[in-house]
């Protein structure tokens, strides 16, 4: 019984901090999405994720690049994974995984 109180309130704690994080940052729900990328994004001017649906990743990285300089193409699979996330109902999870838009050789 002690165990299961223990287990319960823990587990209260985590939705609280889980809830926390996702209220000071909206953008940080979008799986591969942590700070550093949230920064980009705002830099970009993207302050929600429906501010990402239809935009293109491409011209985003290249902009970002103008910005701030040259960017890891691991940003542009970043904000390809983060467009399919906002633009698509219900997205497949194996596309919510940034290293699936890598591109193909």
């Amino acid at each position: 019984m002690l165990w299961n109180r223990r287990h319960r309130a823990g587990a209260t704690r985590e939705r609280r901090s889980v809830t926390a994080v996702a209220t000071r940052d909206p953008l940080q729900v979008i799986p591969g999405v942590g700070p550093s990328t949230a920064a980009d994004l705002r830099a970009l001017g993207i302050r929600s994720v429906a501010q990402l649906k239809g935009r293109s990743p491409q011209r985003m990285y290249e902009r970002l690049s103008e910005l701030q300089g040259p960017q890891d193409p691991c940003v542009l699979y970043v904000f390809r994974c983060a467009v399919y996330y906002a633009s698509t109902p219900r997205p497949k999870p194996e596309l919510l995984k940034w290293w699936n838009w890598k591109d193909r050789s």
